[in-house]
C-alpha cells in the first residue's frame, strides 16, 4: 500500500532549534537550581496531574493563548521526567521519541502497511486490537488504568468493549436500558416512600443508571466528562452572579428565601 508523503515542513528547523533550546535549559536547571535539583519523578506527578486540569480547562474556554501556556508546562514537564529517567540510566528522550514513533506507525498499519480501514470505527477497533497483543493482557479491558476518575474509566471500559464487539447496535437499545435502569433506580428510591432507603443497594442501581447514560453518551458522540464539566462551569457563573447581585443590594444569601434567589438566579440565565 502506498502512502502520500507529507508535505515538508517550511519551519521544521525552527521547531528543532526551539526544541533543542528547551532541552538544554533542562539540562542547566537540573544541574543549577536547588529546586529542580530535588525534583523526582514522585514530586511531579501531582503536578502534571495539575498541568493537565489546566489546559483540559483551557481547551474548554477555548482560550488558544492558555493552551499554548499550558501546553508548555506540560512540555517541560515530558522533558523533565526524561532527563530523570536518563539520570536513572533507564531511557533517554531521544528512547522515548522513539517509542512513541515506532507505537504510532505499528498501530497505523493502514497508513504504514497494507491494512484497510475504511472509517474511524475500523481505526479505533484496530488500534485496540494491536494494543491487546502488544501489553499481552488477558482482558481487552486489561489496557484500563485502575487510576482514572470513574467517569474517565466508564467511557474508556465501553470504548474497549465496544472494540471488542461487545456492544449495542442501535441507540434506542441503549436508551431502554437507561429508562429501565432509572426504572429500577426509583424502586430502590421511591421518593414518595418515607421508609429508610438500603443506601449500598440505591448505590449500586445508581450507579448502573450513571454507567447506562454515559453509554448513551457515546452513541450521540457527545462527551460526558466535558458535558459535566460545562454545565458545572454554567451553575457556578449562575451562582457567582446570585451572590455578587444579590450582594449588591445589601442582601446576605444565608438570610434570603429560595424565592428570592431564583429571582436572581433566572436573570443569571439569561446572560
Amino acid at each position: 500500500m502506498s502512502r502520500q508523503l507529507s508535505k515538508p515542513d517550511p519551519k521544521r528547523a525552527e521547531k528543532l532549534v526551539a526544541f533543542d533550546r528547551l532541552l538544554t535549559i533542562m539540562d542547566e536547571l537540573r544541574e543549577n537550581c536547588p529546586w529542580d535539583k530535588k525534583q523526582t519523578m514522585e514530586t511531579l506527578r501531582h503536578l502534571t496531574i495539575e498541568e493537565t486540569y489546566e489546559l483540559g480547562d483551557a481547551i474548554l474556554e477555548n482560550d488558544l493563548d492558555e493552551v499554548k501556556k499550558e501546553l508548555g508546562d506540560l512540555m517541560l514537564h515530558m522533558v523533565f521526567y526524561a532527563r530523570i529517567g536518563a539520570e536513572k540510566k533507564a531511557f533517554d528522550v531521544t528512547d522515548v521519541l522513539n517509542g512513541i514513533c515506532d507505537k504510532l506507525i505499528h498501530r497505523h498499519p493502514h497508513i504504514y502497511g497494507d491494512v484497510e480501514a475504511k472509517d474511524e470505527q475500523a481505526v479505533k477497533e484496530n488500534w485496540e486490537k494491536i494494543k491487546l497483543k502488544e501489553k499481552g493482557n488477558k482482558s481487552v479491558l486489561g489496557g484500563v488504568p485502575p487510576s482514572l476518575p470513574a467517569m474517565v474509566k466508564a467511557m474508556r471500559i465501553q470504548e474497549k468493549a465496544r472494540g471488542a464487539g461487545f456492544d449495542w447496535d442501535k441507540k434506542e437499545q441503549v436508551w431502554e436500558k437507561v429508562e429501565e435502569e432509572m426504572q429500577e433506580f426509583k424502586e430502590e428510591f421511591n421518593i414518595a416512600d418515607e421508609r429508610k432507603i438500603n443506601k449500598e443497594r440505591a448505590q449500586n442501581e445508581f450507579g448502573d443508571l450513571l454507567f447506562s447514560l454515559i453509554n448513551y453518551s457515546r452513541f450521540i458522540d457527545i462527551n460526558p466528562e466535558e458535558a459535566l464539566e460545562r454545565t458545572n462551569k454554567k451553575f457556578i457563573k449562575r451562582f457567582n452572579y446570585l451572590e455578587s447581585e444579590s450582594s449588591k443590594d445589601g442582601k446576605a444569601l444565608s438570610e434570603m428565601t429560595l424565592d428570592e434567589m431564583d429571582a436572581y438566579w433566572n436573570r443569571a440565565k439569561k446572560l
